[in-house]
């Protein structure tokens, strides 16, 4: 039921759902780009409720606490906790971190924002790649195209283990989506071809 009302509503505001999200993925890192307005996380989240993916952020898990906590898990958080398991122990890397979780989760959509900000970034934080290399899940192309107001998920990735290969695929599929503020954004420049 949410999710046809979720569709209607992005229909009546005049946008279009793409939906290349295979029935049967459970897991996958979702990265969401262009991110340059806070109108990106209404028309995101309507999109994947109507496509019937419910899609998790990770966050410090001081914030699972109460008074947040009950509000944070409702809005699909799930806590990340960095400190060491005893005393001397090194700090765990926050990469594999992401990546156990896939391990405690059989269904698990990781959403994750690579600009890092709204502010123009021509360097896209690439640990969601890494996490989504060490559980050996697949990266979901979540995106808003505001020139042609469609959204939705408009590729799946398979990360090879080449960087540089995949992370142009993946500049390639972006470049060619419109941001609200288009002066905004940009896709990663080491990786793209386009520059």
């Amino acid at each position: 039921m949410f999710e046809k009302i979720a569709e209607k509503s992005l229909n009546a505001l005049g946008w279009e759902i793409d939906n290349h999200w295979p029935l049967d993925l459970d897991q996958c890192v979702m990265i969401a780009a262009p991110h340059t307005s806070n109108w990106d996380a209404l028309y995101a989240r309507l999109a994947l409720k109507a496509l019937g993916v419910n899609v998790r952020i990770t966050i410090k898990d001081s914030y699972m606490k109460f008074p947040f906590g009950p509000f944070v898990r409702a809005m699909g958080g799930i806590g990340i906790n960095r400190r060491p398991k005893k005393e001397g122990e090194e700090r765990p890397s926050m990469v594999q971190l992401m990546a156990d979780l896939f391990k405690d989760h059989p269904k698990l959509v990781m959403l994750v924002t690579p600009e890092g900000t709204r502010s123009k970034q021509e360097k896209w934080k690439t640990g969601f790649y890494h996490v989504a290399i060490t559980a050996n899940v697949p990266i979901a192309l979540a995106y808003m195209d505001y020139s042609q107001k469609k959204c939705g998920v408009g590729k799946i990735i398979y990360p090879t283990g080449d960087i540089e290969v995949d992370m142009a695929e993946i500049m390639e599929f972006y470049s060619k989506i419109s941001a609200k503020f288009p002066e905004k954004f940009s896709v990663d420049q080491r990786y793209s071809h386009n520059s």
